[in-house]
């Protein structure tokens, strides 16, 4: 699904430094995910934020057992989120889960972090824009209100779903057993309020973020982006990229 529609806006700088954000493990399947799928291949990925925490990019690499070594391709990458055969076949995992299925393959222990991060050479370029103006400014006693919304490939596996929505408890107390996943939270003093929803007529998902900044420091939006990301990628679902609306 293509990013929204926006102006241009000049080239935005590499992300600010700061310990960088645990990468992204999936399970390329034999077949569509099931009792009977084994792992045939591992793939790695990293989203390359820029200084607003929207993706300016997307870093991979791969790695089969009768391969040379690990592997880097923006066309796999893409093929992941944009071919449904393949898709079908994708599994997000945690690290420890893609290290066992490394090893099941018969590699050795999953090389460290930054091991996997220099086998990234063929990065995929996303689209930038200039934030949507869509809602009102900051309300009295906040410095920014910006929201947020990463917008994911393929279909969640529905109990995973179920307990995300009972582990981030909505804010207004309600039985979450038919309720979608959303979740209130203020770290300092900056609050954060999300959910995740189907958008574009069914064709995928977000998960839309709404911050209120008490000031021009916004270092913490983007380790908690980085988290609800992650939370919702290990429902099985494929992330494509982050968009901002003001």
């Amino acid at each position: 699904m293509p990013p929204t529609a926006g102006r241009r806006r000049a080239a935005s700088g590499p992300p600010r430094l700061g310990p960088r954000p645990r990468l992204d493990y999936y399970l390329i399947l034999d077949r569509p995910a099931g009792p009977d799928a084994v792992a045939e291949a591992i793939v790695v990925e990293e989203f390359v934020r820029a200084t607003d925490w929207t993706t300016v990019g997307l870093r991979s690499a791969g790695w089969t057992p009768a391969g040379a070594g690990w592997w880097s391709s923006a066309a796999y990458s893409r093929a992941m989120r944009a071919d449904p055969e393949l898709r079908a076949r994708v599994l997000p995992v945690a690290r420890a889960e893609a290290d066992a299925a490394h090893r099941r393959l018969g590699g050795a222990a999953l090389p460290d972090e930054p091991v996997l991060r220099a086998g990234f050479h063929d990065d995929q370029v996303l689209p930038v824009t200039a934030p949507l103006r869509l809602g009102p400014s900051a309300p009295d006693g906040y410095h920014e209100r910006r929201v947020y919304r990463a917008l994911f490939a393929g279909d969640p596996l529905a109990h995973r779903l179920a307990e995300l929505a009972t582990r981030w408890r909505p804010a207004d107390g309600r039985s979450t057993a038919d309720a979608l996943p959303a979740g209130r939270r203020r770290v300092d003093d900056d609050r954060f309020a999300w959910t995740v929803r189907r958008v574009g007529r069914g064709l995928a998902w977000s998960l839309d973020l709404t911050v209120l900044l008490t000031g021009a420091d916004d270092r913490t939006v983007g380790p908690l982006l980085h988290e609800l990301t992650s939370a919702v990628r290990l429902c099985g679902l494929v992330p494509m990229t982050t968009e901002r609306f003001d």
